[in-house]
Protein backbone atom coordinates (compact mmCIF):
# COMPACT_ATOMS: atom_id res chain seq x y z
CA UNK A 1 0.00 0.00 0.00
CA UNK A 2 1.68 3.35 -0.83
CA UNK A 3 -0.58 5.62 1.72
CA UNK A 4 1.60 8.93 2.52
CA UNK A 5 3.99 7.67 5.02
CA UNK A 6 5.04 8.70 8.56
CA UNK A 7 9.12 8.36 8.57
CA UNK A 8 10.05 4.84 9.73
CA UNK A 9 9.92 4.07 13.32
CA UNK A 10 7.22 6.57 14.07
CA UNK A 11 4.73 4.43 15.53
CA UNK A 12 7.39 2.81 18.16
CA UNK A 13 4.36 2.34 20.80
CA UNK A 14 1.83 0.39 18.84
CA UNK A 15 2.84 -3.25 20.16
CA UNK A 16 -0.48 -3.27 22.56
CA UNK A 17 -2.92 -1.86 20.44
CA UNK A 18 -6.11 -0.71 21.70
CA UNK A 19 -9.56 -2.16 20.76
CA UNK A 20 -11.11 1.08 22.12
CA UNK A 21 -9.34 3.67 20.04
CA UNK A 22 -10.80 5.55 17.56
CA UNK A 23 -12.05 4.24 14.28
CA UNK A 24 -11.12 5.29 10.90
CA UNK A 25 -13.49 5.77 8.49
CA UNK A 26 -14.56 2.93 6.22
CA UNK A 27 -13.36 3.67 2.61
CA UNK A 28 -15.98 4.56 0.36
CA UNK A 29 -14.49 2.07 -2.23
CA UNK A 30 -14.86 -0.96 0.70
CA UNK A 31 -18.30 -0.55 1.61
CA UNK A 32 -18.28 -3.81 3.50
CA UNK A 33 -16.08 -2.75 5.74
CA UNK A 34 -18.59 -0.60 7.36
CA UNK A 35 -20.13 -3.82 8.77
CA UNK A 36 -17.45 -5.53 10.51
CA UNK A 37 -15.87 -4.89 13.58
CA UNK A 38 -12.02 -4.50 14.73
CA UNK A 39 -10.69 -6.96 17.17
CA UNK A 40 -7.70 -7.66 18.89
CA UNK A 41 -6.15 -10.71 17.82
CA UNK A 42 -2.47 -12.71 19.31
CA UNK A 43 0.71 -13.26 17.61
CA UNK A 44 0.66 -16.86 17.57
CA UNK A 45 4.04 -17.61 15.29
CA UNK A 46 6.27 -15.81 13.31
CA UNK A 47 7.96 -17.24 10.35
CA UNK A 48 10.47 -15.49 8.10
CA UNK A 49 10.32 -16.27 4.55
CA UNK A 50 13.03 -14.13 3.38
CA UNK A 51 15.12 -12.03 4.95
CA UNK A 52 12.43 -9.02 3.75
CA UNK A 53 9.33 -11.38 4.53
CA UNK A 54 7.60 -12.51 7.58
CA UNK A 55 4.45 -14.41 7.29
CA UNK A 56 2.52 -13.74 11.00
CA UNK A 57 -0.20 -16.16 12.37
CA UNK A 58 -2.54 -14.72 14.43
CA UNK A 59 -4.69 -16.32 17.21
CA UNK A 60 -8.76 -14.55 16.49
CA UNK A 61 -11.13 -15.81 18.90
CA UNK A 62 -13.78 -13.87 17.37
CA UNK A 63 -13.09 -14.89 13.62
CA UNK A 64 -15.97 -15.69 11.14
CA UNK A 65 -14.23 -18.18 8.79
CA UNK A 66 -12.63 -16.81 5.38
CA UNK A 67 -12.81 -17.75 1.93
CA UNK A 68 -9.70 -18.36 -0.15
CA UNK A 69 -8.41 -15.13 -1.36
CA UNK A 70 -10.05 -12.68 0.76
CA UNK A 71 -7.77 -10.08 2.97
CA UNK A 72 -8.13 -8.07 6.37
CA UNK A 73 -7.40 -5.04 7.49
CA UNK A 74 -4.85 -4.55 10.37
CA UNK A 75 -4.54 -1.14 12.55
CA UNK A 76 -1.37 0.07 14.60
CA UNK A 77 -1.93 3.11 17.07
CA UNK A 78 0.40 4.69 18.87
CA UNK A 79 0.56 6.47 22.20
CA UNK A 80 -0.26 9.84 21.00
CA UNK A 81 -3.59 8.55 19.09
CA UNK A 82 -2.18 8.62 15.66
CA UNK A 83 -2.87 5.52 14.16
CA UNK A 84 -1.87 3.48 10.57
CA UNK A 85 -4.34 0.75 8.70
CA UNK A 86 -3.14 -1.21 6.24
CA UNK A 87 -4.93 -4.39 4.24
CA UNK A 88 -3.34 -7.33 3.94
CA UNK A 89 -4.26 -10.57 1.86
CA UNK A 90 -5.16 -13.57 4.25
CA UNK A 91 -2.31 -16.34 3.37
CA UNK A 92 -3.71 -19.27 5.19
CA UNK A 93 -6.58 -21.46 4.02
CA UNK A 94 -10.02 -21.31 5.55
CA UNK A 95 -9.82 -23.57 8.31
CA UNK A 96 -6.28 -22.88 9.21
CA UNK A 97 -5.38 -20.26 11.52
CA UNK A 98 -5.59 -16.94 9.94
CA UNK A 99 -1.90 -15.47 8.67
CA UNK A 100 -0.80 -12.41 6.52
CA UNK A 101 2.57 -12.35 4.94
CA UNK A 102 4.00 -8.76 4.91
CA UNK A 103 7.20 -7.83 2.83
CA UNK A 104 9.16 -4.93 4.35
CA UNK A 105 9.63 -1.47 2.81
CA UNK A 106 12.36 0.44 4.30
CA UNK A 107 10.58 3.33 4.00
CA UNK A 108 7.17 2.10 5.23
CA UNK A 109 6.15 2.80 8.52
CA UNK A 110 3.65 -0.68 9.24
CA UNK A 111 5.55 -2.86 7.84
CA UNK A 112 9.06 -2.60 9.23
CA UNK A 113 7.14 -2.69 12.70
CA UNK A 114 5.24 -6.04 11.54
CA UNK A 115 9.01 -7.47 10.12
CA UNK A 116 11.21 -6.26 12.89
CA UNK A 117 9.89 -5.32 16.09
CA UNK A 118 6.72 -7.27 16.44
CA UNK A 119 6.96 -10.48 18.99
CA UNK A 120 4.74 -13.85 19.79
CA UNK A 121 1.91 -13.13 22.23
CA UNK A 122 2.27 -9.41 21.15
CA UNK A 123 -1.53 -8.12 19.86
CA UNK A 124 -2.93 -6.47 16.66
CA UNK A 125 -5.96 -4.81 15.96
CA UNK A 126 -7.35 -6.08 13.01
CA UNK A 127 -11.14 -6.54 10.95
CA UNK A 128 -12.30 -9.08 8.36
CA UNK A 129 -12.92 -11.17 6.38
CA UNK A 130 -12.82 -8.91 3.52
CA UNK A 131 -13.89 -9.09 -0.11
CA UNK A 132 -16.32 -11.78 -2.07
CA UNK A 133 -14.86 -11.68 -6.07
CA UNK A 134 -11.32 -12.47 -5.74
CA UNK A 135 -11.97 -15.59 -4.14
CA UNK A 136 -11.90 -19.76 -5.25
CA UNK A 137 -14.32 -22.34 -3.27
CA UNK A 138 -13.21 -24.71 -5.83
CA UNK A 139 -16.96 -26.38 -5.41
CA UNK A 140 -18.92 -25.70 -8.75
CA UNK A 141 -15.45 -24.79 -11.38
CA UNK A 142 -14.24 -27.54 -12.30
CA UNK A 143 -12.24 -25.70 -15.28
CA UNK A 144 -8.34 -25.67 -14.98
CA UNK A 145 -6.94 -22.74 -12.60
CA UNK A 146 -4.09 -20.45 -13.56
CA UNK A 147 -2.50 -18.98 -10.50
CA UNK A 148 -0.44 -15.76 -11.69
CA UNK A 149 1.73 -14.09 -8.88
CA UNK A 150 3.98 -11.02 -9.09
CA UNK A 151 6.38 -11.11 -6.16
CA UNK A 152 4.08 -10.61 -2.72
CA UNK A 153 1.25 -11.45 -5.10
CA UNK A 154 1.57 -14.89 -4.38
CA UNK A 155 0.29 -14.11 -1.31
CA UNK A 156 -3.57 -14.71 -2.25
CA UNK A 157 -2.66 -17.79 -4.48
CA UNK A 158 -1.35 -19.54 -1.35
CA UNK A 159 -3.97 -19.47 0.39
CA UNK A 160 -6.18 -21.03 -2.72
CA UNK A 161 -3.24 -23.77 -3.49
CA UNK A 162 -3.80 -24.65 0.55
CA UNK A 163 -7.40 -24.79 0.43
CA UNK A 164 -7.48 -26.98 -2.82
CA UNK A 165 -5.06 -29.26 -1.14
CA UNK A 166 -7.15 -29.38 1.76
CA UNK A 167 -10.70 -30.02 0.04
CA UNK A 168 -8.90 -32.61 -1.69
CA UNK A 169 -9.72 -30.88 -5.19
CA UNK A 170 -8.42 -32.70 -8.55
CA UNK A 171 -8.60 -29.68 -10.67
CA UNK A 172 -5.74 -29.35 -12.59
CA UNK A 173 -3.37 -25.87 -11.12
CA UNK A 174 -0.81 -24.17 -12.70
CA UNK A 175 1.58 -21.42 -10.60
CA UNK A 176 3.33 -18.80 -12.47
CA UNK A 177 5.64 -16.97 -10.46
CA UNK A 178 7.56 -13.94 -10.91
CA UNK A 179 10.11 -12.90 -8.67
CA UNK A 180 13.33 -11.08 -8.83
CA UNK A 181 15.87 -13.89 -7.78
CA UNK A 182 14.95 -17.35 -6.13
CA UNK A 183 16.02 -16.21 -3.10
CA UNK A 184 13.32 -13.63 -3.32
CA UNK A 185 11.10 -16.06 -4.06
CA UNK A 186 8.18 -16.37 -0.92
CA UNK A 187 6.93 -20.40 0.48
CA UNK A 188 10.05 -21.48 -1.54
CA UNK A 189 10.18 -24.89 0.24
CA UNK A 190 5.91 -25.17 0.53
CA UNK A 191 5.79 -24.46 -3.10
CA UNK A 192 8.16 -26.84 -4.49
CA UNK A 193 6.83 -29.40 -2.59
CA UNK A 194 3.71 -28.55 -4.16
CA UNK A 195 5.05 -29.08 -7.31
CA UNK A 196 2.78 -32.61 -7.95
CA UNK A 197 -0.45 -33.68 -7.17
CA UNK A 198 -1.85 -32.18 -9.92
CA UNK A 199 -0.15 -28.83 -9.02
CA UNK A 200 2.57 -27.49 -11.68
CA UNK A 201 4.55 -24.51 -10.06
CA UNK A 202 6.62 -22.68 -12.67
CA UNK A 203 9.22 -19.73 -11.97
CA UNK A 204 10.06 -16.91 -13.96
CA UNK A 205 13.25 -14.74 -12.61
CA UNK A 206 13.75 -11.24 -13.59
CA UNK A 207 16.63 -10.33 -12.40
CA UNK A 208 19.03 -12.57 -10.92
CA UNK A 209 19.08 -16.43 -12.43
CA UNK A 210 21.91 -18.85 -10.56
CA UNK A 211 24.21 -20.70 -12.55
CA UNK A 212 22.65 -23.54 -14.96
CA UNK A 213 19.59 -22.01 -14.62
CA UNK A 214 17.46 -24.05 -17.67
CA UNK A 215 13.99 -21.99 -16.08
CA UNK A 216 11.91 -18.64 -17.44
CA UNK A 217 13.44 -15.32 -17.24
CA UNK A 218 12.18 -12.18 -17.81
CA UNK A 219 9.35 -10.17 -17.10
CA UNK A 220 5.38 -12.52 -17.79
CA UNK A 221 4.19 -11.77 -21.24
CA UNK A 222 2.28 -12.37 -24.33
CA UNK A 223 4.88 -15.21 -25.48
CA UNK A 224 5.64 -16.47 -21.83
CA UNK A 225 1.41 -16.68 -21.59
CA UNK A 226 1.26 -18.20 -24.54
CA UNK A 227 3.56 -21.38 -23.46
CA UNK A 228 2.70 -21.63 -19.93
CA UNK A 229 -1.01 -20.87 -19.50
CA UNK A 230 -3.96 -23.10 -20.21
CA UNK A 231 -5.62 -23.01 -23.44
CA UNK A 232 -8.49 -20.77 -24.02
CA UNK A 233 -10.80 -23.33 -24.94
CA UNK A 234 -10.43 -25.45 -21.77
CA UNK A 235 -12.62 -22.38 -19.87
CA UNK A 236 -9.83 -21.93 -17.49
CA UNK A 237 -10.03 -19.47 -14.52
CA UNK A 238 -7.15 -17.45 -14.03
CA UNK A 239 -5.89 -15.44 -11.04
CA UNK A 240 -3.67 -12.70 -11.20
CA UNK A 241 -2.04 -10.49 -8.34
CA UNK A 242 0.58 -8.42 -8.04
CA UNK A 243 1.79 -4.93 -8.59
CA UNK A 244 -0.63 -2.93 -11.03
CA UNK A 245 1.17 -2.75 -14.15
CA UNK A 246 2.55 -6.17 -13.74
CA UNK A 247 -1.54 -6.95 -13.25
CA UNK A 248 -2.71 -5.01 -15.99
CA UNK A 249 -0.41 -6.66 -18.63
CA UNK A 250 -0.69 -10.39 -17.82
CA UNK A 251 -4.46 -9.21 -17.99
CA UNK A 252 -4.55 -8.00 -21.31
CA UNK A 253 -2.27 -10.83 -22.57
CA UNK A 254 -4.63 -13.43 -21.16
CA UNK A 255 -7.56 -12.07 -22.89
CA UNK A 256 -5.65 -11.51 -25.87
CA UNK A 257 -5.22 -15.18 -25.79
CA UNK A 258 -9.08 -15.62 -25.81
CA UNK A 259 -9.49 -15.80 -22.10
CA UNK A 260 -13.27 -14.24 -21.63
CA UNK A 261 -12.54 -10.88 -19.14
CA UNK A 262 -14.79 -12.46 -16.65
CA UNK A 263 -12.47 -15.53 -16.26
CA UNK A 264 -9.73 -13.38 -15.03
CA UNK A 265 -9.92 -12.47 -11.57
CA UNK A 266 -7.38 -9.61 -10.24
CA UNK A 267 -6.21 -8.35 -7.34
CA UNK A 268 -3.79 -5.60 -7.43
CA UNK A 269 -1.24 -3.14 -4.93
CA UNK A 270 0.24 -0.51 -5.34
CA UNK A 271 -0.19 3.31 -6.40
CA UNK A 272 -3.27 2.89 -8.04
CA UNK A 273 -4.12 -1.02 -6.53
CA UNK A 274 -6.10 -2.10 -3.63
CA UNK A 275 -2.89 -2.26 -1.11
CA UNK A 276 -3.69 -6.27 -0.45
CA UNK A 277 -1.27 -8.72 -0.82
CA UNK A 278 2.69 -8.41 0.82
CA UNK A 279 3.15 -4.37 1.09
CA UNK A 280 2.75 -1.69 3.41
Amino acid sequence: MRATERPRGSLPDARAPSATSGRAAARPTRALRGTLTWQVATVGQLIDETPAVRTIELQVPDWAGHRAGQHLDVRLTAEDGYTAERSYSIASAPGEPVAITVERLEDGEVSPYLTEELRVGDDLELRGPIGGYFVWDGQHDIGPLLLVAGGSGVVPLRSILRHRQRTGSTVPTRLLYSSRSLPDVIYRAELDRDNGGGVEVIYTLTRVQPPGWTGHSGRVGSAMLAEVAWPAGQDPLAFVCGPTPFVEAVAEALVGLGYPPQRVKTERFGATGTGVAGES
